[in-house]
């Protein structure tokens, strides 16, 4: 499997500073996204502080462990990555006050072969569209998330409510953070959207199956999504990272390259 990634970011309409950041190295597969929160410029350095963190540490695992490493072995590499980018976040933020209370979400994935390891903490999301089909593979960890869960709130109520950007989890708060992690089957023509909420709170998933089924360039899908969640109101940074999977072209024998065939 051949994977492509693209990635683009802005600050939104109401926002002077972008606290979010997004990073992805094509020579592992590894993509990640962070979406930071806090004071001053406290949240830009969380999502910073993770993203390079994360890509750096996993991308040099991986480029180390070869391409045979087991699905095992990439989770327990993910969750180290993510505690030691972690405690890093709380350390910095407990030995600054200026950085004081900062955090960050974050989604991270490394696509091997057909296989795609992802890991979420807080509300930025990852999408798959498969054929006409977008489903959301991510479960937010949010105040309104738990409110439906629990029948208290019904999707279209939570829609309009206040409260959408209350986490219930985040990187840098705690010594110690929960990251859910799942593998998921990848087939060949998949699309993967990481985002910030600054795009999902501003786009139903119609709206953005629309947009990723135009079968576009990833540039242009990525600016589209960003433009059309500032057109709704950009009331966010708005974050989105793609990749594409493509089948591997099969590799010819000696005989048959030398021949032409």
């Amino acid at each position: 499997m051949n994977y492509t990634f693209c990635a683009q970011t802005d600050p939104g309409q109401l926002r002077e500073n972008n606290e979010d950041s997004v990073a992805f190295d094509d020579a592992t597969n590894v993509a990640v996204l962070a979406d930071g929160m806090g004071g001053y410029n406290a949240g830009e350095i969380a999502s910073g502080m993770a993203t390079a963190f994360i890509k750096s540490e996993l991308a040099r695992w991986l480029s180390e462990a070869g391409e045979h490493a087991n699905a095992g072995q990439i989770r327990r590499a993910i969750e180290i990555c993510v505690d030691n980018a972690n405690r890093s976040i709380f350390n910095a933020s407990t030995a600054n006050p200026q950085y004081s209370g900062m955090g960050t979400t974050l989604v991270v994935g490394v696509f091997q072969e057909a296989r795609l390891m992802l890991g979420h903490i807080g509300d930025s999301r990852c999408y798959r569209l498969r054929g006409t089909e977008l489903l959301q593979i991510t479960k937010d960890h949010s105040l309104l998330q738990e409110q439906m869960d629990a029948g208290l709130l019904t999707p279209e109520q939570a829609a309009l409510s206040p409260n959408k950007n209350l986490v219930t989890r985040a990187m840098g708060v705690e010594s110690d953070v929960m990251l859910d992690l799942n593998e998921h089957h990848v087939e060949a023509g998949d699309i993967y959207l990481m985002c910030s909420d600054g795009l999902s709170d501003m786009m139903g998933d119609a709206a953005i199956a629309r947009i990723l089924q135009n079968g576009a360039s990833l540039e242009k899908m990525a600016a589209d999504l960003v433009s059309a969640a500032n057109e709704n109101g950009g009331r966010d940074n708005i974050t989105v990272l793609l990749t594409r999977a493509a089948s591997a072209p099969e590799r010819r024998g000696l005989i048959s390259r030398l021949l032409g065939k």
